[in-house]
């Protein structure tokens, strides 16, 4: 259970709610409600957000029960958490189709078959009921100071920047869950520990017994240096195929591999691999099995070594190109052209056009399409047909 957990809360020595007081109650007779939320932001989820999926499933495997809520309601507000401006809004059709997709996506990591071992809400099913007066007595609660503390307000208080008063009741609204659901842990990333901790206030306000929090690093994404993100183009989604999936995680940097074994697999971490691409290929197969089966993954992999000119032995022979030389924003076209794969960027553009160009096995339709930084595409192998490769590199 303590297996990539950054930190549990609270942890005074002589707290009711220590963290030895939260290892005895994991042992004890009485099942513990361990609750996640995840709002239906967007339609993918990525290896990121199955970090805490993953606790969530060691918890019902230990005979606990998981409550996976699914923020429909606080997702028409998003999370303000890490972010230097407000979220846009989404209308509630773009909050269902989201929503839709989730939970096929997490299958492959919890146990919706055991009885008794999860919950699925959403919290609409609460939050859309809540009156006026009882939103005022969520508010009263906590002071703007409080709210200002918080990571990101803060920065965008300094730096004059809107912050909306429908922002400050996105924790509120976070820690409500906790209320409503009665919860006994919540799990998070270590960004949360704001939200979680609004969480513990509200129940003790209510009545009810504060939850432990338990948090979890944050996975740094594909490119080793910024957090996974789909707006960075550094992710892997649970939905990718599996060649697509494994060739993005055999190029993982290398001093992302041990985190990366430690957050995403069971594998023992005192029995890899030497060598640093025996390790990159071993996580790759590990990740893709969990998703698409053993032999899909098996499948992937054999793709993956005679992507090069069909030649096995030259899979980990692909020319690097380093984007050092391209001025950034920049469009895939140029790239393209400055790599040399085209002769030109009309010719790039043609072949994007005509569905010959890929980039880390995913085929690239728009002529247009551009990056804002080199870190989204570091590590990836961008191809002009069946035998113009490089790999793109800082």
């Amino acid at each position: 259970m303590r297996r990539g957990v950054s930190e549990i809360f609270p942890d005074a020595p002589n707290s009711e709610n220590s963290d030895e007081n939260l290892i005895r109650r994991l042992s004890g007779s009485q099942p513990l409600r361990v609750k996640f939320g995840i709002d239906a932001t967007g339609a993918d989820i990525h290896l990121g957000h199955s970090i805490p999926m993953r606790k969530l499933r060691a918890f019902q495997d230990a005979g606990h029960t998981a409550v996976l809520i699914i923020g429909d309601f606080t997702a028409r507000i998003g999370d303000p958490t890490g972010k230097s401006e407000v979220r846009q809004q989404l209308s509630v059709e773009q909050v269902h189709q989201n929503a839709q997709t989730y939970l096929s996506q997490v299958r492959p990591i919890l146990d919706f078959e055991t009885p008794g071992r999860l919950e699925i809400r959403y919290n609409s099913e609460w939050l859309s009921k809540l009156e006026l007066a009882q939103t005022m007595d969520l508010l009263a609660t906590m002071t703007v100071g409080q709210m200002l503390a918080k990571e990101g307000f803060a920065e965008r208080y300094e730096k004059e920047n809107p912050i909306y008063i429908h922002e400050f009741l996105y924790p509120l609204m976070q820690g409500y869950d906790s209320v409503a659901v009665e919860a006994d842990v919540e799990l998070g990333g270590s960004d949360q520990k704001f939200n979680i901790a609004v969480g513990r206030d509200l129940q003790r306000h209510f009545g009810q017994k504060p939850q432990f929090g338990l948090l979890m690093p944050i996975l740094l994404g594909t490119d080793g240096v910024q957090k996974m993100s789909k707006s960075l183009g550094n992710y892997v989604a649970l939905s990718e195929d599996p060649l697509t999936m494994y060739s993005k995680l055999e190029k993982i940097p290398d001093r992302q591999i041990e985190p990366y074994f430690e957050l995403l697999t069971n594998l023992p971490l005192n029995e890899l691999p030497e060598n640093p691409r025996e390790r990159q290929k071993l996580l790759a197969l590990d990740i893709v099995t969990q998703y698409h089966g053993a032999e899909a993954a098996q499948q992937a992999q054999q793709a993956a070594l005679t992507l090069v000119q069909g030649d096995a032995k030259q899979a980990d022979a692909v020319p690097e190109f380093s984007l050092g030389s391209v001025q950034f924003p920049a469009k895939l076209f140029y790239i393209l052209s400055a790599s040399g794969l085209c002769p030109t960027g009309n010719d790039a553009r043609r072949q994007i056009q005509g569905g010959a160009v890929r980039l880390d096995g995913e085929r690239v339709e728009d002529i247009d399409r551009a990056f804002e930084q080199q870190a989204e595409l570091y590590g990836k192998v961008l191809q002009v047909g069946k035998k113009k490769f490089v790999r793109l590199v800082p």
